[in-house]
């Protein structure tokens, strides 16, 4: 138990997933104890199999490393800055994986749990907060995700008046490495791409052409699907993560622009042949044992995934560690219930984090689990709660989160359908705007050239002004 006599008063953080795992983290790191709440094992979730902390329940990805010009991995940065947990145990724990971080997800939140069950100021309670916490907790993170258990979900909405926003998420499957036939595959990244402990061979590749995948394509649509129940069929799906039967759904092409898309990879067996589409498989452990299909969340039955999925070349023969999977998640209506340090505005001892905040991906949730932590932190030693620059990474996607989504028109108002809060990934979107550089001789920059350096500039601009933000923190 935590010895509070010398110590200020615990916060309370709800849910030990990356949002939850981050923001105890941050606050015992400042000084504060931390009870951290977490209902695995005692009641389980639609995806999560293990009860360790930090569990990653989809793709093992963190996605680009990047921190020149991709958003992602500007956040990335960020986060190894701000001393995060989730970043030291990825870095800690990575797999090759092209340009993208990647990790071996059982070493990953085996670290993260041995991290804070070894933390002195940290407490881990296995229980499930059923309704909203404690009166008797003046200080709360509610991490819970986009599995909140139903009991908490309700309370929110019950306390916040608000109609509860969802949308579906798709789990996709694993392969063992032994039963894909390397005869039809290969070995590439994407325009041979070199990432963080990567070679530029880091995926493997399954090639199709037309009629492979035109029959591909009549197996996805005719497949056996998971019914949905009457309170869900309205409910709207993340862009980010569409199962691949909606896409297929959305025409014969979508898959080859998105996930199977054959750009940038070269059969070496068949140099001067182009494929008409591409399935990828991504390392997923460190042993390279698992390989997951990239991209290919699915609500196919599991039955029918085996049958669909060995229709492609190399797969014939695959045997599935673990097949795909749909779950319901849930998240707030954000600008319009939380201030700008993730309080509650209708009870502030409520803080929330992670995706029920309305961001989306296993880095952005760490990332508003750090902010969470961090202000919370503040509170509780009577400093100011002070919010990252709206010019870094972490300050873009809290300005989505509490203030940054386009309002309503009246117009919309007007017409019954209001324009919804919807969940987003890190971009530099929603970066303040930057002008491209000039260059020596004073020329401007046309086209990708000029797409480029500004992502440059912006994330030369993140650095600096995150530098600037930690320093007057440590002042405060």
């Amino acid at each position: 138990m935590i010895d509070t006599s010398k110590t200020p008063s615990p916060v309370h953080v709800v849910g030990g997933g990356l949002a939850g795992s981050e923001a105890a983290w941050a606050l015992a790191n400042r000084g504060v104890p931390v009870v951290l709440h977490e209902m695995r094992p005692v009641r389980g979730t639609e995806a999560h199999q293990t009860d360790r902390l930090g569990e990653l329940v989809c793709s093992n990805s963190l996605r680009s490393d990047d921190a020149e010009t991709n958003a992602v991995g500007v956040l990335h940065a960020e986060l190894r800055a701000c001393g995060s947990i989730v970043m030291a145990a990825a870095d800690a724990h990575q797999v090759p994986a092209g340009g993208a971080l990647a990790v071996d997800r059982e070493a990953f939140a085996a670290a993260i749990t041995a991290a804070l069950e070894g933390h002195p100021l940290i407490e881990i309670r296995r229980e499930e907060i059923a309704g909203l916490p404690d009166p008797a907790w003046d200080s709360v993170v509610v991490a819970t995700g986009p599995l909140t258990s139903p009991a908490l979900a309700s309370a929110v909405a019950a306390l916040t008046g608000e109609k509860e926003l969802a949308f579906f998420d798709a789990i996709a499957p694993i392969v063992h490495a032994e039963s894909i036939d390397m005869g039809k595959a290969w070995r590439q990244s994407r325009y041979d791409k070199a990432g963080p402990g990567g070679t530029g061979a880091d995926y493997l590749n399954c090639p199709m052409n037309r009629d492979e995948y035109e029959a591909f394509v009549d197996a996805l649509l005719a497949g056996d699907k998971v019914s949905f129940k009457d309170w869900e069929a309205t409910t709207p799906y993340f862009d980010g993560c569409l199962p691949v039967e909606v896409m297929a759904e959305r025409g014969r092409e979508t898959l080859r622009h998105g996930p199977m898309k054959p750009v940038g990879l070269t059969d070496p067996r068949n140099p001067t042949v182009k494929s008409h589409a591409i399935v990828q498989l991504r390392q997923d452990n460190a042993f390279g044992t698992l390989w997951n299909l990239v991209g290919f969340q699915t609500k196919l039955k599991h039955g029918e995934q085996v049958r669909v999925f060995r229709m492609i070349p190399g797969l014939e023969n695959a045997e599935f560690a673990r097949l795909g999977g749909l779950h319901r998640n849930t998240y707030l209506n954000s600008p319009k219930l939380l201030d700008a340090t993730l309080r509650l505005k209708s009870e502030p001892r409520l803080r929330f984090a992670g995706q029920i905040t309305g961001c989306e991906g296993y880095v952005e949730s760490a990332a508003i689990g750090h902010l969470a932590g961090r202000f919370a932190a503040a509170g509780r030693l009577g400093r100011e709660a002070l919010p990252p620059p709206p010019t870094t990474a972490m300050g873009a996607l809290l300005g989505h989160i509490t203030g940054g989504h386009l309002a309503e028109s009246a117009e919309e108002a007007a017409s019954g359908r209001p324009r919804a809060f919807q969940p987003m990934n890190v971009n530099f979107g929603l970066f303040p705007p930057i002008e491209a550089p000039k260059t020596k001789d004073g020329r401007r920059l046309r086209g990708s050239e000029k797409t480029v350096e500004k992502k440059r500039a912006m994330a030369a601009r993140a650095r600096a002004d995150l530098a600037a933000w930690n320093a007057a923190e440590a002042e405060n």
